[in-house]
């Protein structure tokens, strides 16, 4: 039933709009929605008109585009985040494909869409991904934007069981080649192989830092966002003193260099030394930890890993700690019974078998 003042811009759409005049005589049109509510609406309008009220509108608002929000992101990254330098790296790609478009419609489709493109890895899919969505919840926060299409968009499965370390006859080749082409770095490989340090913990460290009195090396925001104390062996130790006497007036352990990849990289190369990183230097300190006999949690507390799962990696180069696990549990509860299933000769015949 047709009212005066209610109509549908478009026959047979169920959208309803209403016409008054206000307050000030002007006509104004508002899109409503149900015709129930229009009726409600206009009422309340036509009210406000007898009253002298102007009626309050919605304020049509430009769309906020992604470069704008991104911008606000990358602000939040450099003030909270020790990543933002990879963060300022990785949004060149996202301004790229979505720089000038509105925020609110870039959807989970074109995100997934873009991704595929590209031929990344499963972990350089994730951290982009945890990139835009972090844009969108900063653009949510400051209102920028109602909703957050990243969380429809998948992550990877990432593969990290490999560990990748390096044997001795491989350290001993890695060593000749630094010794021969970078004499003046073997300290800093000597270091990040004794503490296990992170490359940026390492280059990033200050004499302010190390304590030689206490031996302890302090990380003042590692990985996780806490400070962390670094005990040094005698080897680590020695390191540090040789750093000490060609750095101690550059502020940095390591004398402010960037980066060891330049120097690193050609090292192993020339050792003939495949697939490893410098990264795989924090991976050797750890198993060596596990093959001398130190305790799985022991190990995690000195790579400062989140999660006992991650230190598992390593569970396997040292398998006696488990059997002797099982084996102090049968020392205390062991029972006559138990002696009966087999006498002790013949499993002996067994294990020689």
């Amino acid at each position: 039933m047709k009212q005066r003042g209610i109509f549908e811009k478009v026959s047979g759409s169920d959208e309803w709009w209403i016409r008054y005049a206000d307050a000030g005589g002007r006509i104004r049109r508002e899109k409503v929605g149900t015709f129930e509510d229009a009726e409600t609406r206009l009422k309340l309008r036509k009210e406000e008109a007898k009253l002298g009220v102007l009626p309050r509108l919605a304020r049509h608002r430009r769309p906020v585009l992604f470069r704008k929000i991104a911008d606000d992101a990358l602000a939040y990254s450099d003030e909270h985040k020790r990543s933002a330098k990879n963060d300022h790296y990785r949004m060149k790609k996202l301004l790229e494909w979505f720089g000038d478009k509105p925020a609110e419609s870039v959807t989970p489709q074109e995100i997934e869409a873009r991704f595929q493109s590209e031929p990344w890895k499963p972990a350089t899919w994730n951290r982009v991904r945890a990139l835009l969505s972090m844009v969108y919840r900063v653009a949510i926060r400051n209102g920028r934007v109602s909703q957050n299409p990243v969380k429809l968009v998948p992550t990877k499965t990432t593969q990290n069981e490999r560990v990748r370390f390096l044997s001795r006859e491989e350290e001993e080749r890695l060593r000749k080649m630094i010794r021969e082409k970078f004499p003046e770095r073997e300290p800093e490989f000597d270091l990040a192989l004794h503490t296990g340090l992170r490359l940026g913990e390492q280059y990033g460290a200050r004499w302010r830092d190390v304590d030689f009195e206490r031996r302890v090396l302090t990380v003042p925001l590692d990985k996780g966002g806490k400070t962390s104390h670094i005990p040094l062996n005698a080897a680590a130790l020695r390191a540090l003193a040789e750093l000490h006497r060609r750095n101690s007036e550059k502020g940095f352990v390591c004398g402010g260099a960037g980066n060891p990849r330049w120097w690193f990289e050609e090292a192993v190369k020339a050792a003939g030394i495949a697939d490893f990183s410098w990264h795989c230097l924090r991976h050797t300190f750890a198993s060596r930890l596990v093959m001398s006999g130190a305790d799985v949690r022991t190990v995690a507390e000195l790579l400062r890993d989140r999660t006992l799962a991650m230190v598992m990696r390593y569970a396997h180069l040292a398998p006696d700690y488990k059997l002797a696990a099982v084996e102090r549990m049968e020392s205390v509860f062991s029972s006559e019974t138990s002696t009966k299933l087999a006498p002790s000769e013949e499993v002996g015949r067994l294990l020689v078998n």
